[in-house]
């Protein structure tokens, strides 16, 4: 009789100290709903990976976060609600990555994928001379921050890492950028040397002297080359020159017609609808966000009427699927409003090309004239979202 009424007591505890757990997860869960909200609404540009487990009659948070202040609220909130856990939060970077914290672009074109594996989808990629923040390490794989936030994986011989001194000494130093499409580094002075590489449109390395046909410069791993003086330029003068003008972002968007499409492309080795948008503002001076539906998010709406009319030329037009009673908006895709009294925009779909959306012109693009969302304008522009390089140094 006194076993049964231990067991029942047993069992009436452990039912209790259930229940108690399972309201003590909800509310965490909860808390971390409403700050993943509020700090990392866009796990592209920033984490919040947080998860509750119940061992041995124990809470475990669990996961990884790039948000210090977001991290700062959930352990105040917890504490404030006396709730008590164990906290294996990682908060990135950590003691994985040490102190090398920072990398730079080593190759031409790196490929930043979605998981820390080649076979990964294509998120994104950087060019030569990027400077990268280093979050995490898994295998032979970092995770990295872009300048424009992004953040995914790219494997260890993409980058030479960095600590801080080294990496602000890299951004301080004096560079060249690469202004053709698509070219060489030589060993030597002559272009039936050995390359020490390729190079593309927007790639930048360390200075280190020119004479009348080459610039000399220098890698992030410390390799050195020649670059043809009349395919790049100094970059603090290339910089202090760029206007961005209408006529200029025309003139760099219809330099890259033909340029092939490849989904979650960056450069001009190929390049997916807002990677193409992307470039052309890079050109001019600008570092806008990475995908079309947060390029929707940033300058000033115009077009509110969807009859073109309001457009100028640089505008960004985006289309995709209008909202209804039940589902938001989804931006598929992005291009640049030409005009030219033609109608004309300019996308990457298959290749880079000139479409209209007069349906007298030859080009008349029917499907995206129907999709239609609306459009956002950059030019003059003030905008978090909208880095102008010449105000912000990288």
């Amino acid at each position: 009789m006194k076993f049964l009424k231990y067991t029942s007591l047993t069992v009436l505890l452990v039912f209790f100290s259930c229940k108690n757990d399972s309201k003590s997860i909800s509310e965490i869960e909860q808390i971390c709903t409403t700050i993943k909200q509020n700090f990392a609404p866009d796990k592209r540009v920033e984490l919040f990976n947080i998860h509750i487990e119940f061992t041995d009659n124990q809470l475990i948070l669990e996961g990884e976060t790039t948000s210090k202040k977001g991290y700062s609220v959930l352990l105040d909130s917890l504490e404030n609600k006396k709730l008590k856990f164990t906290n294996n939060i990682r908060v990135l970077p950590d003691s994985t990555v040490g102190n090398l914290q920072f990398a730079v672009a080593r190759n031409s074109v790196i490929n930043i994928r979605s998981e820390p594996k080649h076979s990964a989808e294509l998120g994104t990629q950087g060019l030569l001379g990027m400077p990268l923040k280093v979050l995490d390490k898994k295998g032979d794989f970092y995770r990295i921050q872009t300048p424009d936030s992004y953040i995914s994986w790219v494997d260890k011989g993409g980058i030479t890492r960095m600590n801080k001194g080294e990496f602000d000494a890299w951004n301080q130093s004096k560079k060249v950028i690469f202004t053709e499409s698509f070219g060489f580094v030589y060993a030597d002075k002559n272009e039936t040397s050995t390359i020490v590489s390729d190079i593309t449109l927007g790639g930048t390395l360390q200075y280190i002297s020119q004479d009348t046909e080459f610039y000399q410069v220098k890698y992030p791993d410390n390799r050195t080359g020649f670059i043809k003086i009349e395919e790049a330029a100094i970059y603090d003068i290339w910089l202090q020159n760029c206007e961005a003008t209408p006529e200029n972002v025309e003139e760099f968007a219809k330099s890259m017609e033909g340029f092939p499409y490849l989904w979650g492309g960056t450069s001009s080795k190929g390049m997916d609808c807002s990677g193409f948008t992307k470039m052309v503002y890079l050109m001019n001076g600008f570092i806008i966000p990475r995908d079309a539906s947060q390029q929707v998010n940033a300058g000033k709406t115009v077009d509110e009427n969807l009859d073109f009319s309001d457009l100028e030329k640089g505008d960004l037009l985006f289309f995709g699927t209008k909202a209804t009673e039940n589902k938001k908006q989804k931006v598929v895709h992005v291009g640049i409003w030409l005009g030219n009294d033609k109608m004309e925009f300019i996308h990457a779909s298959g290749n880079v090309h000139m479409s209209s959306m007069d349906e007298n012109h030859p080009l008349y693009d029917e499907m995206n004239k129907n999709r239609y969302l609306g459009s956002r304008r950059y030019l003059g522009i003030k905008d978090k979202n909208i880095i102008d390089l010449k105000n912000e140094k990288l």
